[in-house]
């Protein structure tokens, strides 16, 4: 099954028509896109599914990846039972697909498992929205957060980090790209300067977040669009517990949405744990601090090169697609920025601009595969190929 994850073909089902198909089914196939979003949209389903009883087996892919049932796997209907297969951001010929373009996955997977009688977390659902670059609780999302309000969230001053280890969050968070980012004892150093209490109070969160904001934005090659993002990880929305509950794991919303955004990348399985509720908060950690450690070091140390709407960048090995958020947002001059190592490539723009489409036609230029949505893509080819050839290749293929 092929899950090219364009999404240009076919209008998203709404949660109506989701929560239809699922709800007759006697077995679902959650097919969902490695990111935040669309893993905290799988897990939302997949909870539902399982209060009522109906088992489900969860897949993550990338875009232009195959996601076929395995070959051991007997069609259900020669027993006449009922299989129905849903793509989460990707495969838009599945029984029902949920794209997270115009709606965030998690919104509308949110709201088809309240269809189907089951109460959805609604922070793992703000968690989703974050991670898909919207604001929590905006627009379409409005009544998820005036649920996870009644359950206790509230926002409050600083910076949005998983931890209450504040050093710890601020060096691994990819919500933003400061000089100290991925080095924690350089943000130790940071902190120490600002003579902070051992108990922060509201105005000590404030002074951390107006630094945390100075540092991002006041780098020499910060862009202008760094001011307006780094606001998405200020005034956070904090999560009510001790991160001991395996359904409030994390400080905050926002460093919930950047954990998400890991693991789905870094290691699935532990992803879709998370999603599930279960406990893997130390695994998701993990998979987060090496992955944001990564993502800054090649930022920072990448090859670039800047051409006509395009700035790029070229690595040995890096977790791609969110190096390409991170240089789109905090270091690119131009609206499209792309991000190619070894054998992987990604794309991330500023505005919706066929990115998808060019990159599935760049990746099939060099004999790889690819794929996206119009504002972000993805590519694997053969790691034999030169960096220089698929770029050349991308940038043929531009509109």
């Amino acid at each position: 099954m092929s899950t090219s994850g364009r999404t240009d073909d076919g209008p998203a089902d709404s949660a109506s028509d989701v929560a239809a198909s699922l709800r007759e089914a006697d077995f679902v196939r959650v097919l969902a896109r490695a990111d935040g979003d669309c893993l905290a949209g799988a897990g939302l389903l997949a909870r539902a599914l399982a209060d009522s009883g109906v088992p489900y087996q969860i897949r993550i892919g990338r875009f232009g990846e195959t996601l076929a049932p395995p070959e051991s796997d007997e069609s259900a209907d020669e027993d006449g039972d009922r299989d129905t297969t849903v793509g989460v951001g990707l495969d838009s010929t599945a029984d029902a697909s949920v794209t997270g373009e115009a709606t965030p996955a998690s919104v509308t997977a949110f709201d088809a498992a309240q269809e189907l009688g089951a109460s959805p977390d609604p922070v793992l659902a703000l968690a989703g929205v974050v991670a898909a670059g919207r604001p929590a609780g905006a627009g379409e999302s409005a009544h998820v957060l005036e649920q996870a309000r009644d359950a206790g969230l509230g926002r409050r001053n600083g910076v949005g980090v998983p931890t209450d280890d504040l050093a710890d969050g601020l060096a691994h968070s990819t919500l933003a790209h400061a000089e100290y980012s991925g080095d924690t004892e350089a943000v130790q150093a940071t902190l120490a300067e600002l003579g902070l209490p051992a108990e922060l109070g509201g105005e000590d969160h404030r002074t951390v977040a107006s630094e945390f904001a100075l540092a991002v934005t006041g780098a020499d090659a910060a862009t202008d669009r760094a001011a307006e993002t780094v606001e998405r990880a200020l005034r956070p929305h904090a999560i009510p517990g001790d991160g001991a509950d395996a359904n409030a794991p994390f400080a905050t919303v926002e460093g919930y949405a950047d954990v998400l955004e890991a693991v789905a990348r870094e290691r699935p399985g532990t992803g879709v744990a998370l999603a599930l509720g279960h406990d893997a908060r130390a695994d998701a950690l993990d998979a987060w601090r090496d992955h944001a450690a990564r993502a800054h070091e090649v930022l920072r140390e990448g090859t670039t090169g800047r051409y006509d709407g395009l700035f790029a960048l070229r690595t040995d090995e890096a977790p791609v697609e969110t190096v390409a958020r991170l240089l789109r947002d905090f270091r690119s001059p131009e609206p499209v920025a792309v991000v190619v190592s070894e054998e992987e490539a990604a794309a991330a723009a500023v505005e919706a601009s066929g990115v998808g489409a060019t990159m599935d036609e760049a990746a099939q230029a060099v004999g790889g595969s690819g794929g996206g949505t119009p504002g972000r893509g993805y590519a694997k080819f053969d790691p034999e190929t030169d960096a220089k050839e698929f770029l050349a290749a991308f940038r043929e293929a531009r509109p």
